[in-house]
């Protein structure tokens, strides 16, 4: 299992006299996800050098700061983690010969579409991609972008840099396919690639990108993308690239029926069989869905550390039916977080809506008790980080940890009568957007607004990006 980078010394949790960069304070609440899950009324949060330097409530004096950003009628929690997504797919949202296919009808209808993805589209859709999830709330976001194009160019660096126009922390896993319909696979040739050539570029981009120091704004995974569409040696080949370049590994798994007919028709195993006889049930790895484990699985991927990225829209717009065992997967140790998925299959990216439909799934799946907005909220931000390997560094606001963090306006029409329990109004009341979004300190969204310019240059051409690939004619 990946270790994590040893603690910065941070100082106390009252940050005294010293000056911090950032100072947000005045919040209604501050929701410190914690150790102890403080919930901090009047508090306020200081970042220096891109990390907590102090916490503090209402009684807790301030620090002096550089710049500080008012909160005031906010909750403030850290920032929300998106653990699994496919940014690219922005580009063919709601795709009219798609949108009511099963997943393998889905994909095939698709398939053809983004083998027209190429640099110029990758950094687009992950510029928009990104910014849309920073608006939502998001500080950190994953990425599983598991198609190559012949001749399509390096599309993980063109995501590198967009995340990094934008300021957001990104998490870019290298996908592949390698078994398409000629092999018995569900991807045309046109998207896979060699396993020899994946596996050298993996350790390229690792190389190249990857930084596994506290605090580190990219880091790199291997995510070959599916049972039905890699073939067991790249899953095992994957796995040891991933151990001797000390990095995570990353993808779907037991998703769909049709994928648990797959397996066994093609391998005699069950996909989490299969998942384990290739040499990922490790700490390592995290997975995307996970909708159909029994009873004896849920314990093994306890008992290894296995992640699970929960993603309700999308597993309700395509899925088969069935509800991810989220509350059964904490209670056996696995770690679970929230993933808004491909912006194909839930058209949007919105962490704070994925938060609201695990609650209401979780509750429908189980009952008036079966799950709560702390919950959610633990699932978004602790969960997340452990499934990144960065328990204790994201996803809580402690002396330390990443300066990321959320103001949530819990003011207006929409929560208007809502007084009584903060956290339960964020999500219950709403739709809720981040008045203040900050990450390592600085903020990407302040006052409800992108801290970047050249928005709209940036939708034109996402725009005829999007035209190209689908074939339409901009009016």
């Amino acid at each position: 299992m990946t270790s994590a980078p040893t603690t910065p010394a941070g100082g106390s949790e009252q940050a005294g006299r010293a000056r911090a960069d950032l100072l947000v304070r005045s919040a209604a609440l501050v929701a410190t996800c914690d150790d102890g899950r403080r919930e901090l009324a009047g508090g306020w949060v200081a970042v220096t050098g891109g990390l907590i330097s102090g916490v503090g409530g209402a009684a807790d004096p301030e620090p002096p700061a550089l710049r500080t950003l008012d909160a005031s009628g906010c909750l403030v929690t850290p920032g929300l983690i998106n653990t699994h997504h496919h940014l690219y797919q922005n580009l063919t949202r709601a795709y009219a010969p798609a949108v009511n296919g099963t997943l393998f009808e889905w994909l095939t209808a698709l398939y053809p579409v983004w083998s027209r993805v190429d640099e110029e589209a990758s950094y687009l859709s992950a510029w928009v991609g990104l910014a849309e999830l920073a608006l939502g709330g998001c500080t950190t976001s994953t990425d599983h972008l598991y198609i190559r194009p012949v001749g399509g160019g390096d599309l993980w660096s063109a995501e590198i840099t967009a995340a990094r126009e934008l300021g957001m922390r990104f998490h870019p896993t290298r996908g592949s396919m390698s078994v398409s319909v000629k092999d018995g696979g569900l991807p045309p040739d046109s998207v896979v690639q060699d396993e020899d050539e994946i596996l050298a570029d993996c350790e390229r981009l690792v190389l190249a990108h990857h930084d596994s120091s506290w605090g580190a704004m990219v880091r790199v995974a291997l995510a070959p993308c599916s049972p039905f569409s890699v073939s067991p040696d790249l899953m095992r080949r994957s796995a040891e690239l991933a151990e001797r370049l000390d990095v995570r590994l990353h993808t779907h798994l037991a998703e769909d029926p049709d994928e648990d007919s797959y397996c066994m028709e093609t391998f005699g195993k069950r996909p989490i069989e299969l998942f384990e006889e290739v040499g990922w049930l490790t700490g390592r790895a995290w997975v995307a869905h996970c909708i159909y484990p029994n009873e004896a699985e849920i314990a093994r991927l306890g008992a290894a550390g296995v992640g699970v990225a929960h993603c309700p829209s999308s597993n309700m717009m395509i899925g088969g039916g069935g509800f991810a065992p989220v509350r059964e997967y904490r209670a056996a140790g696995v770690p679970v977080g929230l993933g808004c998925d491909g912006s194909a299959s839930n058209d949007q990216a919105s962490l704070w809506l994925e938060s609201r439909m695990a609650l209401l799934l979780g509750r429908q799946r189980a009952g008036a008790r079966g799950m709560t907005a702390r919950e959610v909220l633990d699932i978004g931000t602790r969960g997340g980080a452990a499934c990144l390997g960065r328990a204790g560094e994201l996803g809580e606001l402690s002396v330390g940890a990443a300066g990321d963090l959320v103001c949530w306006p819990l003011d207006g029409l929409v929560h208007s009568g809502a007084l009584t329990d903060p956290i339960e109004a964020w999500l219950r009341c709403g739709p809720a957007a981040a008045r203040h979004t900050v990450v390592a300190g600085r903020a990407v969204v302040e006052d409800g607004e992108l801290a970047v310019t050249g928005v709209d240059e940036i939708v034109r051409r996402h725009h005829a990006a999007a035209a190209r690939l689908q074939g339409v004619t901009m009016t």
